[in-house]
């Protein structure tokens, strides 16, 4: 019978393992989810590939050291497991941080109370960003569809308003650079909210 200390070792090397399995699988689904039309309720809770790649680099990395006693083979792992932290510790941060966006406007359609106008305002590096949403449904079934993404480094690709013009259509109004504004309108589908067109600007 094994020692109850390397059974104790052996469950935790395993659950280990089994964590980096999960985030592993986590990546691909929160790319699926995070597709036009994806499921909102999964890209939100998966869709973050820095965090589980470098949870996934941890529980292995520990997993290793837990498992292999040989020194040499501890140096192999830790060495660059220590370095990919050190330097990529600030790059994360940094691609993190200008991902951050907080919602500026969550708006239902005219007797559409499953079909909402989201306005996300973030920034990638200094320049302001704006992101037009329809989240289509309710609760675990809603559906996101990009709209339009703004991003402001140029004047005349500042999101000034966004509204419903019906149902079925947004409006969204951009200034045009000259002091005046320029207005887009944009259909979506009556069944699944899904836009006629994106826009992208900046």
């Amino acid at each position: 019978m094994a020692d109850p200390t390397v059974r104790r070792r052996r469950t935790i090397i395993r659950a280990l393992v089994g964590a980096a399995a999960a985030c592993a699988a986590a990546v691909p689904v929160g790319h699926w989810a995070a597709r036009p039309g994806g499921l909102l309720a999964l890209a939100q809770t998966f869709d973050h590939p820095l965090l589980f790649g470098r949870l996934f680099l941890a529980a292995l990395t520990a997993a290793l050291l837990l498992g292999v006693r040989h020194v040499a083979v501890r140096i192999v792992v830790t060495v660059p497991a220590a370095a990919a932290v050190l330097f990529g510790g600030p790059v994360s941060l940094l691609l993190a941080q200008s991902g951050i966006t907080k919602t500026i406007q969550n708006a239902p359609a005219p007797g559409r109370p499953d079909r909402h106008l989201v306005v996300e305002e973030g920034a990638a590096m200094i320049d302001p960003i704006w992101l037009v949403h329809v989240d289509e449904g309710t609760g675990l079934a809603t559906r996101r569809w990009q709209v339009a993404h703004f991003k402001g480094d140029d004047p005349a690709n500042a999101l000034t308003e966004a509204a419903w013009a019906g149902p079925d259509r947004i409006r969204l109004v951009t200034d045009d650079g000259d002091g005046g504004v320029r207005t887009h309108a944009i259909d979506l589908s009556p069944t699944t909210g899904e836009p006629s067109r994106t826009l992208s600007r900046g």
